[in-house]
């Protein structure tokens, strides 16, 4: 019989995004280059040292755990949205957030390093994690070895089709008041709503459904006619 050893990992801190639930969040990482994500190291881990030399690098491999859905465990055949959320494959076969282990893995354009006030922090883009998900590791990505050009992708060989985006006219001041706030907020709304955030059952309904995301402190509306999306109200959210 297999012996198997405990492993005991202690994640380097947590990552700062925009996004503030599960929906909504890009299905891949660097679909949306508009969303910034920054690291914030523990108090264990707050060395600079740890980083020094990887500005050389432009894009970074971060190590992470599905935190939010560690507790509800995890599955060997799962219902993957490109699959349009009907069809079962092996968990192993996608990228599923309930995995064994529970954890996951996204390459993020590198931005910048900042120590501040004692803080070691860690600034990227392209992000696809919720906020607040611990990070486990962080490597270099080496372009002669991770990029495979003769790689083939199954089921999700070609990429997803993206959606057209529009700005009501009853949301302009709004985007131009939370704009000043959140300078990449047009970019970034545009970006993600591009990628069709709606489960994979909703697209196949009758259009003009209403949908509302949580960026940053901000609840974002929008309806969807044919195949695009209207943005109707950005709105911050009521304090608790």
């Amino acid at each position: 019989m297999l012996k198997q050893h405990p492993i005991s990992l202690q994640p380097l801190g947590v990552i700062r995004t925009p996004y503030q639930q599960k929906f909504a969040i890009p299905r891949q990482p660097n679909l949306v280059d508009a969303a910034y994500g920054e690291v914030v190291f523990s108090d264990t881990f707050n060395d600079p040292n740890m980083l020094r030399g990887i500005e050389q690098f432009s894009h970074l491999w971060l190590l992470f755990q599905f935190h939010k859905t560690a507790e509800q465990g995890w599955s060997p055949m799962v219902r993957p949205p490109r699959l349009g959320g009907n069809k079962k494959q092996g968990v192993l076969a996608t990228r599923s957030t309930f995995r064994p282990n529970s954890i996951g893995m996204s390459v993020v354009q590198y931005h910048k390093v900042e120590h501040k006030n004692g803080q070691l922090s860690l600034h990227v883009k392209g992000v696809d994690l919720l906020d607040g998900t611990p990070i486990i590791d962080i490597k270099p990505y080496v372009p002669w070895a991770d990029n495979i050009p003769q790689a083939t992708g199954g089921f999700t060989a070609q990429p997803p089709p993206t959606m057209a985006v529009y700005f009501e006219s009853q949301c302009a001041e709004q985007l131009a008041y939370w704009q000043s706030r959140y300078p990449m907020l047009s970019k970034l709304i545009e970006q993600v709503l591009a990628q069709d955030p709606r489960p994979a059952y909703k697209a196949k309904q009758e259009s003009d459904a209403q949908y509302g995301m949580s960026l940053y402190d901000l609840n974002i509306r929008w309806r969807v006619s044919g195949q695009a999306n209207y943005v109707t109200s950005i709105v911050q959210h009521a304090p608790d």
